[in-house]
């Protein structure tokens, strides 16, 4: 039984809003780009070969999601381009797209005290660390960048954007795999809830298309090899096809904000972000609990944060990356939380991952992006690829073609990460 007290302190916490999205994906570099791409099914997923000179292509994955229209110097100072890693590179892009769209001049702002980042990466500058390596093999330990470390650890996407925008608030990078990007929304969302913060720029990042990245995930046969000829058909989450998940690159970055504080300065809200629900598996090192017991109670916290019920959420982004374990896992974590109803094919739920593949740590912030987009358009993206559905996968998809619905109001987004992290948001339309 609940004490009475915590709908007095769940009152007295502060109310946060979305007034900004930046992004970077293989789906585009705006919101909009984002969600043309996604409610019309087009998949940003293309040929990618680390090995052209393997023999076979049986067991070797021959496809990625590339940001192939990103060019940093549209964002970035030439100097800042030399000395940084793709992932921090395109965090940052992602960081000013963000801050423009929230018509927020942080430059001008009197206290920058009361700006914080929390951004994250789950590998890092992997890209640096394999471009070093080779140099010292060919020229030397005497030859290696000084900018090497910067360029290499994962906090220091969140350090350049502080930097960049002067954020002097709190400062932080969660690392949670898969669930990354997620959990630093969360993070931040608790951050300006305790009243340490207005504004908040929260998100992830990735860049892990290397040779080394691609052979590691395909050793432990995780990613996709079947459809190296037909790319845009390789992530197919919850079809009986569906042989492994597709990697790709990008990032993501939220503008949260105080209520009062957005209303103040006059700025656009695009919905609040209500509820956040963190959880461990204690199971496995990669695979998921099977019977979704973690996955479950992440959702439930997050719906109990918000001060909602299960019977309110109207739509699920899954974390669904198209792996034969994990989707399954999360149908029988959903079917825990919302029980009938879902069986009967009364809350709809989609993977975006079908077109813009798996980012990694910067997926849940774009998978949240779509979320607010389908809040602010009352359209549901559709699950593409879905052409003969898993019989253990047994719920409403949204096959192949985005949905027009009456009304949202409330939705989640899922993701799940290797150690066992899993993650909710909840966001909700301001009425």
């Amino acid at each position: 039984m609940k004490r009475p007290y915590f709908g007095i302190l769940r009152d007295m916490k502060k109310q946060v809003v979305v007034t900004g999205m930046g992004l970077i994906c293989p789906l585009g570099e705006s919101k909009e780009q984002l969600w043309d791409n996604l409610i019309n099914g087009r998949s940003g997923i293309s040929k990618m070969d680390f090995f052209p000179d393997a023999k076979t292509s049986k067991d070797i994955c021959r496809v990625g999601a590339v940001c192939n229209d990103y060019r940093p110097e549209f964002f970035l100072d030439p100097k800042v381009i030399r000395r940084t890693d793709r992932f921090i590179q395109l965090a940052l892009s992602a960081s000013i797209i963000a801050i423009k769209d929230a018509n927020l001049d942080v430059s001008t702002y009197k206290n920058p005290e009361r700006i914080g980042v929390v951004v994250g990466s789950a590998a890092g500058g992997v890209l640096t660390i394999i471009e070093q390596h080779n140099i010292i093999k060919e020229k030397g330990p005497g030859r290696v960048s000084p900018f090497t470390i910067p360029s290499m650890i994962a906090n220091m996407p969140a350090g350049y954007i502080s930097i960049y925008h002067n954020a002097k608030g709190p400062l932080s990078c969660t690392v949670t795999a898969c669930a990354t990007s997620t959990s630093c929304i969360g993070d931040a969302f608790r951050i300006i809830q305790s009243g340490k913060a207005d504004v908040m720029f929260a998100g992830g990042c990735e860049a892990p298309l290397t040779d080394v990245s691609i052979a590691a995930f395909g050793a432990a046969r995780t990613l996709s090899t079947h459809f190296n000829n037909e790319p845009e058909k390789s992530s197919r989450p919850f079809d009986s096809d569906r042989d492994g998940f597709v990697m790709g690159e990008g990032a993501g970055i939220l503008i949260l904000e105080e209520l009062e504080h957005a209303k103040a300065r006059g700025a656009k809200i695009f919905c609040e972000l209500a509820g956040f629900g963190a959880t461990s598996d204690a199971s496995d090192v990669v695979s998921p609990s099977p019977d979704g017991d973690g996955a479950a109670r992440a959702i439930k916290l997050a719906i109990e944060d918000a001060g909602a019920k299960p019977e309110e959420v109207e739509y699920i982004n899954a974390h669904a990356t198209s792996t034969i374990v994990g989707d399954v896992v999360e149908v029988v974590a959903v079917k825990r939380v919302f029980g009938d109803r879902i069986k009967k094919g009364l809350l709809p739920i989609s993977s975006t991952k079908s077109m813009h593949g798996h980012l990694l740590g910067a997926t849940g912030a774009v998978e949240a992006i779509a979320c607010i987009m389908a809040l602010q358009t009352n359209t549901l993206p559709p699950t593409i690829n879905l052409d003969n559905p898993d019989p253990q996968c047994d719920l409403d998809f949204i096959p192949n073609k985005s949905r027009k619905v009456k009304d949202l109001n409330l939705i989640i987004s899922n993701s799940f990460g290797f150690g066992g992290h899993n993650a909710c948001l909840v966001f909700r339309k301001m009425l």
